[in-house]
């Protein structure tokens, strides 16, 4: 029995030593892909690739270590009660009289590296119309403006960019010159994709055109602490006496300075400032999917589904045990990033990313998510806050909703209109005729009024004329090879509209 014990042990111990073996042998062929890539570099570009190219080394060596889910369930615990505070008590602290001092201490960061492919539009999504033609950009510009108008204060907005944006937001920033805003821009990291079979990068050199175009990726917004402290903006703005950051996605319309939460940061009832603050909101079945807070050997910890062992996603997605979940509205230290960075202490997850490029190839990207980091500071919180603080835009059917009545614009925020009655959105499913944003646009002669809508649910080749009225539950169906032309004015009230034009009551 004991000898039996002894081989199969050895037979393990062999079988780790030759994946060690070919682990290692595959991080050299990688290192010497980089360097290869690296000799491409023009030389204003040199310094700036190579920490690039490392950051990506770091990251590879990681993915290689670590297997299967970075979390082991049976620690998982329910967060600490003090250590997730509803907003409600943090606005009831009220405001000081000198909050513009307050204001002075930060700095609005928004995430500004994607693209709106996903909504059939080129160039960076921040650059989509919204509401009344501004975009994503003019409304955040516009909130920040106001804000320093109101207060007198120098609250200055930072995007962080990617390769992918770069170009096309620096051109139209210039529109903004004469708006009382500073706004500075710094990019994400370039890194390389890699190929799913062979585990290597795809890029020869460190071009991004021709057949490169899609060699490259921006890995994530965890990337946004080495690439804010690399590009020197992070020192320049801890130099000019800023202390906090504010970040969000700038899709999330929901995502404005919020001043209660800013003094609950700067002038904490206990004395001891937190280092990162995760704004969360309450679970509806729609977001069953989302990050949540949990706490893990004694703080507190982001879990996303990727990281959760098959066995127990169907626990992770359960409303009643997991009630939170993260809405990427961040206020962090600059202190304390740079603190950490220096120390190269920050730990976030990595999250794989398998793509599928236009040629066919299978690849992978590395990833990391800004919240995951909250285990790496000091005295995090979580704040409960309302759902008026998570209005993110993803596709054409939240754009339909933010374009219409139920919302009113003031100095670039959305509140909800106070004609409706009841404070939950309705819930709106466009159907694959309305994915791209121009296609949308003209199947609408006007936004419908939605302010007595539940549920809207539209389907096949539909348009809708002027004036229309939506209310209760209206479900329209137009069957393949027929098209539903709603007519002006028409009000529909929980009615089902389907393929010949049929109006049923539902």
């Amino acid at each position: 029995m004991f000898l039996e014990e002894r081989v199969k042990a050895m037979s393990q111990d062999g079988a780790s030593q030759f994946q060690e073996v070919i682990r290692q042998e595959l991080e050299l062929s990688v290192k010497k892909e980089l360097e290869k890539i690296l000799t491409t570099a023009p030389s204003h570009e040199f310094e700036h690739t190579k920490k690039d190219l490392d950051g990506f080394r770091k990251l590879f060596h990681r993915f290689l270590q670590e297997k299967g889910p970075s979390v082991d369930w049976g620690k998982i615990q329910r967060p600490p009660e003090d250590s997730i505070q509803p907003y409600e008590k943090i606005k009831a602290r009220g405001l000081p009289d000198n909050i513009s001092s307050v204001l002075n201490k930060l700095v609005v960061v928004k995430l500004n590296g994607g693209l709106g492919t996903s909504m059939g539009c080129k160039g960076p999504k921040s650059l989509i119309g919204v509401r009344n033609e501004n975009t994503f950009l003019d409304l955040t510009v516009q909130q920040i403006e106001h804000l320093n108008k109101t207060y007198n204060t120098d609250v200055p907005l930072v995007l962080m960019n990617s390769f992918n944006t770069d170009e096309d937001t620096k051109k139209i920033l210039q529109k903004y010159s004469h708006c009382r805003v500073k706004i500075y821009t710094f990019n994400q990291s370039r890194y390389p994709r890699i190929n799913k079979e062979s585990l290597l990068p795809v890029a020869k050199d460190v071009s991004y055109s021709g057949e490169n175009t899609e060699a490259w990726y921006p890995p994530g917004h965890g990337d946004i602490y080495a690439s804010f402290y690399n590009s020197g903006l992070l020192d320049t703005l801890i130099g000019e006496g800023k202390e906090y950051i504010f970040v969000s996605n700038i899709d999330n319309l929901g995502a404005t300075v919020d001043l209660y939460i800013l003094n609950h940061l700067m002038n904490p009832p206990n004395g001891k400032r937190c280092e990162f603050v995760m704004e969360v909101t309450n679970k509806t079945r729609a977001d069953v999917k989302g990050g949540t807070l949990t706490q893990y050997e004694g703080k507190l910890r982001l879990v996303e589904i990727a990281q959760v062992p098959k066995a127990h996603v169907d626990e992770f997605k359960s409303v009643s045990k997991f009630k939170i979940f993260n809405t990427n509205n961040l206020w962090i230290s600059l202190a304390a990033v740079k603190r950490l960075q220096e120390q190269n202490a920050i730990d976030m997850e990595i999250i794989v990313n398998p793509k599928t490029l236009d040629g066919g190839l299978n690849v992978i990207q590395l990833e990391t998510a800004v919240g995951a980091a909250i285990k790496s500071f000091e005295n995090s919180l979580g704040i409960n806050v309302p759902r008026s603080r998570f209005l993110p835009v993803k596709t054409t059917s939240d754009l339909l909703l933010v374009m219409s009545n139920l919302y009113s614009l003031n100095a670039g925020s959305l509140t909800m209109s106070e004609k409706r009655e009841f404070p939950t959105v309705p819930l709106v499913k466009l159907g694959s005729s309305f994915t791209k944003v121009q296609d949308y646009l003209r199947r609408f002669e006007s936004i419908p009024d939605m302010l007595e809508l539940d549920h809207l649910t539209v389907s096949g080749d539909v348009t809708f004329g002027k004036n229309v009225s939506l209310k209760g539950t209206v479900i329209i169906i137009a069957n393949h090879g027929d098209r539903i032309d709603i007519p002006p004015g028409a009000v529909l009230e929980n009615k089902i509209v389907s393929g010949n034009l049929r109006i049923l009551d539902h």
